[in-house]
């Protein structure tokens, strides 16, 4: 029988589901510490095997082992960090999760593997595998299976919005209100993905005044965590884009590799050309920090998104 995992390698094209399973599994190795000195989130922007390397060694101090967290690894950038996992101590607790999906020859991958840990890849949920997730969700928040096949129909198709409605639901019904097929059609919005993509546009390469209208009117119809994940889903896929431009692809190129509608990318596409692969980085560790911060409870989710755009 295999024995509990030290190291954990995640990635994939389904961020929420990365995400998700981050968060468990962290909480799970945090639960026996004793301290906050047995916990190290590393930043992933600018790391280097060096950094990495120095993280993982360290011995831990008054905990029984040392949780070391890197989210946000940049697919193009991963093998760069292969050799600091050549030695993993016993007392160290490994998470590993990268923006997007690794090639089964990659250098991390097989880093991971050599030295006994476990890989998890997140493709993304499509048709049935999709609806089936949305009923699971329901379940779990104890809703009733027509208010899943209202989201499932009627909400974009991204896990975070889906997840988001069937909360909405959820706290809805909790407050003591009647949940009726009537009330769950008028509280599921449909899905708009142009408004991200305007969003997006004000934002890149640096916010314009016309952000904050924008992103008011959103605000108005998604919570601002929904928005946010949205946003860093895009910033993501623009980063992919761009890599696949300096490898000198065409758009038609890109889009005949990518699972992406070929408008999305080709708007991605534009949007790649006036920004740079390390902006995009940054970006993607400035939601990062904006969702660790919500959910710790030190920031308004609102205004913390208000910032957190302010500083791309």
């Amino acid at each position: 029988m295999a024995g509990p995992v030290s190291v954990l390698l995640l990635h994939g094209d389904e961020q929420f589901l990365i995400d998700e399973e981050a968060r468990r599994m962290l909480a799970d190795w945090r639960r026996e510490l004793v301290s906050d000195f047995g916990y190290e989130a590393v930043d992933s922007a600018g790391l280097n095997v060096d950094r990495l390397r120095d993280s993982v060694l360290q011995a831990p101090f008054l905990d029984p082992y040392r949780v070391v967290a890197v989210r946000g690894i940049a697919g193009r950038r991963a093998d760069g960090l292969a050799s600091g996992l050549n030695t993993i101590p016993d007392s160290t607790r490994l998470l590993l999760a990268v923006n997007g999906r690794l090639p089964s020859a990659s250098k991390l991958l097989r880093a991971v593997v050599a030295a006994g840990g476990a890989v998890r890849e997140y493709p993304p949920l499509k048709a049935r595998a999709l609806n089936e997730w949305v009923a699971r969700r329901a379940r779990e928040l104890d809703l009733p299976a027509a208010a899943a096949a209202t989201v499932a129909r009627r909400a974009r198709p991204d896990l975070a919005v889906l997840d988001s409605e069937l909360h909405k639901l959820a706290a809805y019904r909790a407050g003591g209100y009647q949940l009726d097929q009537a009330t769950i059609d008028e509280l599921v919005v449909p899905g708009h993905p142009e408004e991200i993509f305007r969003l997006a546009d004000t934002l890149l390469p640096r916010p314009s005044p016309v952000t904050w209208r924008v992103l008011d009117d959103l605000l108005l119809r998604e919570p601002a965590t929904t928005i946010a994940y949205r946003l860093s889903r895009h910033l993501a896929l623009v980063l992919e884009v761009r890599t696949r431009q300096d490898r000198g692809e065409t758009v038609s190129q890109v889009q005949a590799k990518m699972r992406e509608h070929p408008f999305v990318v080709q708007k991605a596409y534009e949007t790649a050309r006036s920004v740079s692969a390390a902006q995009l980085e940054v970006g993607l560790r400035v939601f990062l920090d904006y969702e660790w911060e919500v959910k710790s409870g030190q920031i308004d989710s609102e205004l913390g998104l208000s910032t957190a755009l302010a500083r791309l």
